[in-house]
C-alpha cells in the first residue's frame, strides 16, 4: 500500500521534475532538511514507484530532428490479432516515440519525430502503410511548440 505523500515529498517531486540534477545537498537545503533523510526520501519514491526514472532531455532541433507529427490509426479490427500485431509492429520503429490508446475517431494517437519531410514520407509510405492491420491514417504535422512542462499539474502545496 502507497504511503500517504507530505508536503516535504511534494517539495522533493516538484524540485525533481524541474531539475533532476539537483545535488541531494541542495535539495535537502531547498525542503529544509539534512542530506541523510533527504536521500532517504528519495529513495523511498523511488521504491514506491513515483519516481520512474531520471533522464536527460535532448534538444531535437539541436541534433537534427525537426519534424514532430502526431498519427491519427485506425485499425482494421476485423484482422486476426490486430490490437497485438500493431503494437508489436510499432514497438519496432523508433521514430514512434509514444503511442496512446484513443478514444473518438481514431484508436490510437502516434507521436513521431523525424529528421526531416523526406524521412518522414519514407516512414509513413515505406513502413506505417505496409502494416496490414492498420485501417486508415491521419497525419497531424506540427508547426511549433507553444507549451510544453516538466511538472505534472498537481497541487505540490499543501
Amino acid at each position: 500500500m502507497q504511503e500517504k505523500l507530505d508536503k516535504t515529498d511534494l517539495k522533493i517531486l516538484r524540485l525533481l521534475q524541474e531539475n533532476s540534477k539537483i545535488t541531494n545537498l541542495d535539495l535537502s537545503k531547498k525542503i529544509g532538511l539534512s542530506p541523510a533523510p533527504t536521500l532517504e526520501r528519495v529513495k523511498k519514491l523511488e521504491s514506491q514507484g513515483i519516481i520512474e526514472s531520471y533522464h536527460a532531455k535532448v534538444n531535437a532541433a539541436k541534433i537534427g530532428l525537426d519534424i514532430h507529427t502526431f498519427v491519427l490509426v485506425s485499425l482494421a479490427w476485423a484482422k486476426e490479432n490486430a490490437y497485438d500485431n500493431f503494437i508489436e509492429k510499432i514497438n519496432d520503429i523508433s521514430e514512434i516515440t509514444e503511442c496512446y490508446i484513443v478514444t473518438g475517431d481514431a484508436d490510437f494517437l502516434l507521436k513521431i519525430i523525424c529528421k526531416d519531410l523526406g524521412s518522414y514520407e519514407q516512414l509513413l509510405f515505406k513502413k506505417l502503410s505496409k502494416i496490414e492491420e492498420i485501417e486508415r491514417l491521419k497525419t497531424l504535422m506540427t508547426l511549433n511548440k507553444v507549451k510544453k512542462t516538466k511538472v505534472l499539474p498537481f497541487n505540490y502545496e499543501f
